[in-house]
């Protein structure tokens, strides 16, 4: 018998100064049983991070021909492909060929030996951003991982700083790819 998934409540109050965008906004999303709590705080910030009022959350991990979240135009394209960890580069590559932007959220133990294996192939992508978390950061947020998720999430200057349970945390997005790119 298959596990269920897991459900959450997600709501956010976005105030990304860095591209003019305030939001209160609320979510419902499911963690599939393969997914790690880690996996799912990383698609909420990578939410955060590029929403826009077409971004939906895709049924991702279940799905291998579809990205985390993605954004549609009102005649079907594809406007904005969006994954998060560490995918093939071939991945990201076609989805660049096949919807205008594409965006990764980097994360994952073997971050290091991956960018330095697979970011010169994306040299040439005029439509990729790739952004890394902080690992820090990103377990600080597994730690405080409730069913109901109020996220209070500000950006700016590329820096995040999140609130959560009265506490606010920080780090500095690493831009690898894509404009505002940091190193």
């Amino acid at each position: 018998m298959a596990l269920p998934s897991t459900i959450y409540r997600f709501s956010l109050e976005l105030s990304d100064i860095d591209r003019q965008v305030y939001e209160s906004l609320q979510a419902t999303v499911a963690r599939h049983p393969s997914e790690t709590e880690e996996r799912l705080v990383v698609r909420l910030l990578a939410y955060a991070l590029f929403y826009e009022p077409e971004l939906a959350f895709t049924k991702g991990i279940c799905v291998g021909d579809e990205p985390d979240l993605w954004s549609k135009g009102p005649d079907g394209r594809l406007r904005l492909w969006l994954e998060v960890g560490l995918p093939e580069p071939e991945r990201l590559l076609k989805a660049s060929r096949h919807s205008e932007r594409v965006a990764l959220v980097a994360y994952g133990n073997s971050l290091p030996a991956w960018e330095r294996e697979h970011l010169p192939k994306f040299a040439g992508l005029r439509n990729l951003t790739l952004i890394s978390i902080d690992r820090t950061f990103i377990d600080q947020l597994v730690s405080r991982l409730d069913r109901t998720i109020r996220w209070s999430v500000t950006r700016t200057e590329g820096s995040l700083y999140l609130a959560v349970a009265g506490e606010t945390l920080e780090t500095h997005l690493q831009v690898k790819v894509g404009e505002g790119k940091t190193t």
